[in-house]
């Protein structure tokens, strides 16, 4: 997977290409990551990205010419197979907020084109003439796109093989499953006064599937309970959450 980030600030990628998970499969090869400086696709000697709002108003405004001279350029260096492909993201708080189904669609995509917005946005024609997503983390406003970017990397590159471990690690995670993950507990065995549940040392591994399929089940109703709504659900399932006051339509 590979991912191109455009960015007034590419610095702010160091960590994650040094020091994380992500930075090991970069170094690894899993993963490549390139860090764009839009300045330099200006067309003035100064670098400028930015302008004042046609009409005026509060906050400067990203220019398009650098931007899509900058996309381009990042498309140019794609097979032609896989370009058409290629999802050119925006991170912006007036996106389609970020969810599982969507990291999985760009996890099957050949590589992205991230564009971080900032300042008071883009001009409008970017989001016309090249974005094919419009991305946000939540509904809040950030300084600036880069750690929004950060965060779709960080979702899309786990489903990349060996970037996390085995698959099963991922395919287990909360929401990924489809259901929030059930209690995890390691060493020691007792703790403060808090012990680790004597099922999970009794060594009977159907007994202990079965609990945490239900503790999932009972974190999920408690938590979250509108991913029940797509969760897949087996008749076990839905018998143990009608137990425990679920009244959700029968399978």
């Amino acid at each position: 997977m590979h991912f191109t980030v455009l960015t007034l600030f590419p610095d702010a990628f160091r960590f994650i290409e040094e020091y994380s998970v992500l930075g090991r499969a970069i170094r690894g090869g899993l993963v490549s990551l390139d860090t764009v400086d839009i300045r330099e696709y200006a067309t003035d000697r100064h670098g400028t990205a930015d302008d004042y709002q046609f009409g005026g108003g509060p906050g400067m405004v990203m220019k398009p010419d650098p931007v899509f001279a900058a996309v381009e350029s990042a498309l140019a260096g794609i097979p032609d197979a896989e370009r058409v492909a290629t999802p050119i993201v925006l991170t912006s708080p007036q996106g389609d907020i970020l969810n599982q189904d969507l990291v999985n669609e760009f996890a099957n995509a050949p590589g992205m084109i991230l564009v971080c917005g900032h300042y008071a946005g883009i001009d409008e024609r970017i989001r016309e003439g090249l974005i094919t997503h419009e991305v946000s983390i939540g509904d809040y406003v950030l300084t600036g796109g880069e750690l929004a970017a950060m965060v779709i990397v960080d979702a899309v590159s786990r489903f990349v093989p060996e970037v996390v471990g085995s698959a099963e690690n991922v395919e287990h995670d909360s929401i990924t499953s489809g259901l929030l993950q059930h209690p995890l507990y390691t060493r020691p065995a007792e703790f403060r006064g808090m012990p680790v549940p004597e099922i999970l040392r009794s060594g009977n591994h159907a007994d202990i599937e079965r609990w945490r399929r239900q503790q999932s089940l009972e974190r999920t109703l408690s938590l979250r309970p509108d991913l029940l709504e797509t969760a897949p659900l087996t008749n076990s399932d839905r018998v143990f959450l009608a137990s425990l006051g679920w009244s959700g339509v029968p399978g």
